[in-house]
């Protein structure tokens, strides 16, 4: 997923299930590209803002699902130790 939010950032987040900030995400990374191309100066720090927002949907998906497990296991723990 890390390397899909380097090359393609707006489907690492729509694939993260963010469908709306992947919308927002490609048209930042599109006119990034776009500047790019252009001899502007901004397309480049256009172009990075859309791949760190993409890796951090990224880190943050992994993040949730770490925190549900946890709450989860604490949640069957105290079942447990209520039944005992």
């Amino acid at each position: 997923m890390y390397f899909l939010a380097l090359v393609v950032p707006p489907l690492a987040i729509l694939l993260s299930g963010r469908p709306f900030q992947a919308v927002f995400n490609g048209l930042l990374w599109l006119c990034g590209l776009v500047l790019l191309v252009l001899p502007f100066v901004p397309g480049l720090l256009t172009w990075v803002l859309a791949v760190i927002w993409a890796v951090m949907v990224v880190r943050n998906r992994k993040q949730e699902a770490r925190d549900r497990r946890l709450v989860e296991d604490a949640l069957q723990r105290d079942r447990a130790g209520r039944v005992s």
